[in-house]
């Protein structure tokens, strides 16, 4: 058969079609209880500790392996074991973020609070539900492809609710950008709708072993200390990078930056640069391997934070501005590339939905928990300190790497989680 062909009938298929939504519908709520929220509050002068408490907010997406199990055991009478969750959870979240268009930051600030715990609650259940339909719909040769189009799909729900909605603001009302948000959802319920529905597997015989049997192979394969340190090297190593990018947003905007500048140059160009770090930090992960490139790309993602730094003393300066957005997110990206395939050698391919859900949510620890006191921080020490205290918080995670994670000269023969055959490691780990 033709390989272009080939090629084309999978990207071409009602399948990919539909991840390409869901990875859309997935990503959307994101940014609209994160900085697009916190533009959102600070145009509507909410004080600068309470912007940056409101990290807080996703803490479901840290929590989410807490009930991820539950979904695996249970299935709703409608559309099939993962579709029904998902077009549940989506149907809700169209209605919760069409309620956050009537909220008043300045007014009432808790009920804000509380409707943006309850988008990340739904968000993070969507995103349980849709990572268990890509794995159980795709084949093995499809799964390549299809999580590039779920990726593809993400990044673009990225870009609209980041710049596409920061640019609306500046010419109409920040409810009327929230209901039309609202209405994009749409899109992921019809590909919810219309997706194909996956081989029928047997749930677990009971939420016990759904809830027990995922975390004890993880730490009956590593031990309890390794594994322990395992964990907190996942809570830690892309802490500096969090802690600043949960007040990028608040520094632009007070530097003189509009929310269109924002929307243009930090959310699309800086997302275009993420996304071009990604795909060079895979290429470079594939010829030097896992852990050499979490050292180099960990201490690149520190070292771009000097990036903002150096914004904060020039001022309000577009050239300075543009280097630092893409410097920085381009060297998260790298980081990102890293990590996420280091998350993934750690996961037994029995266990791969429940374990994979515990190691993301630890990742989303320091996006949603440990960076929440940004704002305090920047408020006591002036935007110049605080970027150096997030160059500084990338340290621990770098001094955990020797642990686990030594700098192989080369790539060793290893036996990889659920497999009972040896197999060359190309990632260089042990």
């Amino acid at each position: 058969m033709n390989p272009l062909r080939s090629l084309l009938e999978v990207f071409g298929s009602r399948k990919m079609a539909a991840l390409l939504f869901l990875g859309f519908s997935s990503g959307l709520p994101l940014l609209l209880i994160g900085n697009t929220l916190k533009a959102w509050m600070t145009v509507e002068q909410v004080d600068l500790a309470a912007i940056g408490w409101f990290s807080l907010a996703s803490l479901p997406y840290s929590l989410k392996f807490l009930w991820s199990p539950f979904l695996d055991r249970f299935t709703m009478p409608f559309l099939g074991r993962r579709r029904g969750w998902l077009v549940v959870t989506q149907l809700a979240l169209t209605v919760a973020i069409a309620i956050m268009a009537f909220q008043q930051p300045k007014q009432a600030l808790q009920l804000l609070a509380i409707n943006a715990i309850v988008i990340a609650f739904l968000s993070a259940t969507q995103d349980i539900a849709a990572d268990a339909y890509r794995t159980d719909v795709l084949q093995k040769l499809e799964m390549g492809a299809g999580a590039a189009v779920f990726i593809l799909g993400y990044r673009i729900a990225l870009l609209v609710a980041g710049a596409l909605a920061l640019i609306l603001a500046d010419r109409i009302p920040w409810s009327s950008v929230y209901l039309f948000m609202a209405g994009t959802m749409v899109l992921g319920i019809f590909a919810t709708l219309f997706a194909p529905e996956p081989e029928a597997i047997s749930p677990p015989a009971s939420l016990t072993d759904a809830v027990i049997l995922p975390f004890s192979e993880f730490f009956q394969r590593r031990g309890v200390i390794q594994g322990l340190l395992v964990l907190l090297f996942i809570t830690l190593y892309k802490l500096g990078d969090a802690l600043l990018s949960n007040m990028t947003t608040p520094f632009l905007l007070q530097v003189g930056f509009t929310k269109t500048d924002i929307g243009a140059i930090q959310v699309g160009m800086g997302l275009i640069a993420t996304i071009v770090g990604a795909l060079a930090g895979g290429a470079i992960l594939s010829r030097i391997g896992i852990n050499r490139s979490l050292w180099v790309f960990g201490i690149l993602q520190a070292v771009s934070n000097f990036a903002y730094l150096s914004l904060a003393y020039t001022g309000k300066n577009y050239q300075a501005m543009v280097l630092a957005i893409n410097i920085e997110q381009f060297c998260g990206g790298l980081g990102t590339a890293a990590f996420v395939a280091f998350l993934m050698s750690l996961c037994n391919q029995k266990f791969s939905a429940t374990q994979y859900a515990l190691l993301s949510s630890l990742m989303a620890v320091s996006r949603d928990i440990l960076a929440s006191p940004g704002g305090v921080i920047a408020q006591n020490t002036g935007w110049p300190l605080f970027f150096i205290i997030t160059i500084v918080a990338a340290v621990p995670g770098l001094l955990l790497l020797p642990i686990f994670a030594p700098w192989n000269p080369q790539p060793v023969a290893i036996k990889r989680p659920g497999l009972e055959e040896e197999e060359e490691d190309v990632w260089g780990t042990k």
